[in-house]
Formats: structure tokens, sequence, C-alpha cells
């Protein structure tokens, strides 16, 4: 589903990262589960990823809000450099796509891109080798890059970037992020798998708990 020109950063940020973020490696036909299951065992949640954008961002992070409070000049390059790395890891997604079950995608009918590969991915009926399962099992884990946890504060932080500190257009960024996650829906042609909503969840608590320090500093 094409997101259209007047559609938000954040609605195109959040549908390029719900759409991506179900993608789950199932080994059918050897007797291995899907990633998603997999990672119900606390064994399989000992993977760790490095920062997901420039490191030098850590610090500044740890301030409450502090993404909200930057310089104009200096939120302009966050919203760069998240999307140089949104942009990135979703042509590194497509290609796993394309080298693991393209040729299986074919043999259905199906061209690569557009709803049709989404939706042949949400089926699960697929087959991919041992070491995507293991890299799907460690981006998904709950500190990997498309764990709840990096997904749900990279959206808040790209709107925080384009809204700075304005309660109203933190307002609108969060809709436009609940948008993104609607086309997402969809383009997988189904619900969402669990750690689509959970990552949504996340995202809005961000929000909520940003509008609640902003009421208690008024207070």
């Amino acid at each position: 589903m094409a997101i259209q020109v007047g559609d938000s950063q954040v609605t195109q940020a959040a549908y390029n990262y719900a759409t991506a973020e179900p993608y789950s490696a199932n080994s059918q036909g050897s007797g291995s589960s899907s990633v998603l299951e997999d990672l119900s065992n606390p064994e399989n949640k000992n993977n760790n990823v490095a920062a997901t954008y420039d490191k030098s961002n850590e610090n500044a992070k740890k301030a409450t809000y502090s993404v909200n409070k930057m310089s104009a000049e200096d939120r302009a390059n966050l919203v760069s450099q998240l999307k140089a790395d949104q942009e990135a890891r979703q042509q590194s997604l497509i290609n796993l796509v394309q080298s693991t079950i393209g040729k299986q995608a074919k043999a259905y009918g199906i061209a690569e891109g557009g709803d049709a590969m989404w939706r042949f991915i949400a089926s699960g009926n697929y087959t991919v080798d041992a070491a995507t399962k293991a890299q799907a099992q460690k981006d998904i884990s709950e500190d990997g890059y498309w764990g709840v946890k990096q997904t749900s504060q990279r959206l808040f932080d790209f709107a925080s970037a384009l809204a700075g500190d304005d309660v109203e257009k933190m307002q609108e960024m969060q809709k436009a992020m609940q948008k993104g996650f609607k086309l997402a829906t969809k383009s997988w042609g189904r619900e969402l798998p669990s750690i689509s909503s959970s990552t949504l969840d996340a995202a809005n608590k961000l929000f909520e708990d940003y509008y609640a320090s902003k009421k208690q500093n008024v207070e």
C-alpha cells in the first residue's frame, strides 16, 4: 500500500516499522516453530544489538524528553539520521526477503514488493535457513532493533524531533503514527502480530507520559 503525498513523515515511518517488525522466520516442515513463538522461551531472550543510531545521542537522551528540547537544527539532524537508519534497515530487510523467500513467493505467482509480498510473509507459508532465523530472533528480541523497546522509542524520538516541545504538534504526530499502523495492517492483510500491537502500545505510552509531564510542569 502506497503512502499518499499528504501523509506525514511519521505516518511513513510508522508504516515502515509496522510492516517490517512482524517479519518472522519460519522453518516449516522441520518441526521448528516461528521466531515469535521461540521468543516466548526465556532462554532465547539473551540477544543484544548495537545502538540503532549514532551513539553520540545516548547521553543526551538520558535526560527526560531531551529530544523535544533540542534546537531546531539538532532535531533536523536527528530526523535525517533516523530516516537514513530506517531506510538502510528497510532495504536490508527487503534484500533478506528477496534472497530467502523470493523464489518461493514467485512459485505462488507473487511479485516481489507491494502488499502481495507482505501478505505472503504474513501467511508463514515459506521456509528459511537457520542463519536467517537466528538473525530474525536477534532482531525482534527484547533489546533487538525490531524489538518493542527500540522500535517504540525510535517512533517517539522521530515524532519528538519533528514536533519539538509542542504538545499539540506531538498529538498530531501520535495520530500520524497510529495511522501508519492502520495502513500497515491493511498491507499485512490481517491483524498484525502481537509484537506490533505491543510496540504501538509502548509508543502510545511514551506520548501519554510526555503529556503528563507537561501538565505536572504547569502545576
